[in-house]
């Protein structure tokens, strides 16, 4: 007992200076820590709650049909324009020769139109001149008449020969009204033709444009039984099959263009204070590890939180409410040569750092006519192809000529 008690003291001489050691190394870390957030850990805003997002593109028909051909399949990369999906093509085949033979049909048609209005002024023509012979064959028959009633009074013509001459006079005069109603008629004629005509010419006539709509709706329709890829991408969820009935809007596949893919950081909402567009982000992807860093930048902010979003949005007014703290979407862009060095796949886990030295930038992106546009031309020349069918056509049936006997 005297033993322990002597050594009880030594004991405590000899701990005190390793828990005092302890004490400074623990002080000394804490100063290190709160110095380094103060000189630099303040500026930087970190998540490991941040995935790769891309457009996802879905591919539907915008016609009617039984797909005969399947020339893709999963996880395979296409090109815009490439050729996907096959329907049948035989309706559409024949509603297009159909809409073309109306078509020259009614360009033949609205021809002789144009045509029957030479017609008919040749016809005035000809009318004017036989009102002409009979005006003067009136003024004969006048004269003649005239000089038979002189003579009838002195004896040297009979009654009879008088009758003759008046009636040659009614009928002079008949001729001369018959031909003034023909000029009349074939007047009316030619004007109700001249309305089909004036102001417009064979090809801007409305019956030909009216049948070139028609082949021009044909002519879509058989282009669209070829469905073609709106985008460069890799095919995703395929689940369209050789057999299927489809109609227009049909969800057959999706295109994934991953050169243009983009990361959904979600920061807590007190990270945010100091975060604004333009800020440098570097983000490491779980796929890659440590050793590939990819630098990007802040390009927007979610207009409200995940929650706020939510299909079942929280109702915060109860009695057993419990705060939880929100967080924001941050969409983050990635450099362009990084990405195609190293391609992330849509949903991958990303841990971002986001540097907020610089706070000059805007919180809300203000940008008046920036473009973020997402858009195809692939469409763009099937509308053209119709038209260089439709000039094909009236050209064929404009200048067409009677075949030699």
């Amino acid at each position: 007992m005297n033993t322990s008690s002597d050594t009880s003291p030594i004991s405590r001489r000899r701990r005190n200076p390793l828990l005092l050691g302890l004490l400074v190394l623990v002080i000394l870390g804490a100063g290190s820590a709160g110095a380094y957030y103060w000189a630099l850990g303040r500026y930087y805003e970190h998540t490991d709650d941040a995935y790769v997002a891309a457009n996802i593109v879905a591919v539907t028909p915008q016609v009617a049909g039984t797909v005969t051909a399947v020339k893709i399949r999963e996880t395979q990369h296409v090109e815009a324009g490439q050729e996907l999906v096959v329907l049948d093509e035989a309706d559409a085949k024949i509603a297009l020769q159909g809409a073309e033979a109306e078509l020259a049909h009614t360009v033949r048609e609205v021809r002789t139109v144009y045509a029957t209005n030479n017609t008919l002024a040749a016809d005035i023509t000809v009318r004017q001149a036989d009102f002409a012979h009979a005006a003067t064959d009136v003024i004969k028959a006048q004269d003649d008449f005239a000089t038979r009633q002189l003579l009838v009074k002195s004896g040297a013509v009979g009654k009879e020969e008088l009758k003759h001459a008046e009636s040659a006079l009614r009928a002079a005069q008949a001729a001369r009204q018959a031909a003034q109603a023909g000029i009349g008629a074939a007047s009316e004629r030619l004007d109700a033709n001249r309305a089909l005509t004036d102001g417009t010419s064979v090809t801007e006539h409305p019956s030909v444009l009216r049948a070139a709509a028609r082949v021009r709706e044909a002519y879509l329709a058989w282009l669209r039984t070829r469905i073609l890829a709106p985008v460069s991408g890799d095919v995703a969820k395929r689940v369209v099959q050789v057999g299927l009935r489809v109609q227009p809007g049909t969800n057959l596949l999706s295109l994934v263009p991953l050169d243009r893919v983009w990361v959904d950081a979600n920061f807590k909402e007190g990270q945010l204070r100091r975060m604004r567009i333009g800020q440098p982000v570097k983000l490491v992807a779980d796929l890659y590890g440590s050793e590939i860093v990819y630098s990007g930048r802040v390009i927007g902010f979610g207009a409200g939180t995940g929650a706020a979003f939510a299909l079942l949005p929280a109702q915060n007014a109860t009695g057993n409410w419990i705060k939880i703290v929100q967080r924001v979407p941050v969409r983050i862009e990635l450099n362009k040569q990084e990405l195609a060095a190293h391609p992330l796949r849509v949903g991958l886990s990303v841990e971002a750092e986001v540097d907020v030295h610089d706070i000059g930038g805007a919180s809300l992106e203000n940008q008046n006519g920036a473009s973020h546009e997402s858009n195809t031309d692939i469409f763009a020349g099937q509308l053209t192809a119709a038209d260089h069918r439709i000039d094909e056509i009236i050209r064929a049936n404009l200048h067409a000529s009677r075949p030699n006997k």
